[in-house]
């Protein structure tokens, strides 16, 4: 039986298996850390996509993450994810723009975000974003 492919759509030179991608960091020792901003922002569609919301809350940084967050609603489906562009600011700081597509109700949804990325600690986080 095939593996299922990750949902972030990651390749390297062929697609990767959830379990050997974003899977290994949503359910991996602790210790195991996105190692990038790009892998971290990769990491948190695919719990998106999962409805791994503990994850969401874990990688968000502290100064900007909400109390809670509530599931995605029935029917919603997430249809894919386009990094365009990720630039490091220096070792600690980094932005990565991405363009999510979701559809609910049979209409489309799109989010062109730029988030921003800080690592404390040799920990990555997500900080926030500007949406178009």
């Amino acid at each position: 039986m095939p593996l299922d492919p990750c949902p972030c759509r990651a390749t390297e030179p062929r697609p990767l298996a959830y379990e050997s991608c974003c899977g290994r960091y949503h359910t991996g020792p602790l210790h195991l850390q996105a190692p990038t901003a790009e892998a971290l922002m990769r990491s948190r569609y695919s719990a998106f996509v999962r409805g791994d919301l503990p994850y969401l809350l874990a990688t968000w940084h502290p100064d900007t993450r909400p109390a809670t967050l509530d599931p995605d609603p029935p029917g919603l489906r997430w249809l894919g994810l386009e990094v365009r562009r990720h630039a490091d600011q220096d070792a600690d700081h980094a932005t990565v723009e991405f363009v999510a597509r979701s559809k609910l109700q049979g209409r489309a949804h799109r989010l062109h975000e730029t988030s921003r990325f800080v690592r404390l600690d040799g920990r990555w986080f997500y900080l926030d974003g500007d949406t178009d």
